[in-house]
C-alpha cells in the first residue's frame, strides 16, 4: 500500500468515539486507520474482478457486499 493514508486521522477518532470510547490515543487512530485501508483495499480489488467477470468496467454496490462477505 503507498506512504500516502487515505483516511484521516479525525475520522477514525469519530467512529472509535460512536463507538464508545472516551478517549483515543494518536497510535491508536493510526492503527485503525492502517487496519480499515488494509481490508478497503483488499475488498476493492475483489470487487474489480467481480465486475471483470461480470463484463463490466463499473464496480457496483454489489460487488462490494459480495466481496466483503467472501473475507
Amino acid at each position: 500500500m503507498p506512504d500516502k493514508k487515505i483516511l484521516s486521522l479525525s475520522a477514525m477518532e469519530k467512529l472509535m468515539k460512536a463507538a464508545g470510547a472516551y478517549r483515543v490515543s494518536e497510535e491508536s487512530k493510526e492503527a485503525l486507520r492502517d487496519v480499515l485501508e488494509d481490508i478497503g483495499e483488499r475488498i476493492s480489488k475483489e470487487a474489480i474482478e467481480l465486475s471483470r467477470h461480470a463484463n463490466r468496467r463499473t464496480i457496483k454496490a454489489k460487488d462490494i457486499k459480495l466481496a466483503s462477505k467472501e473475507r
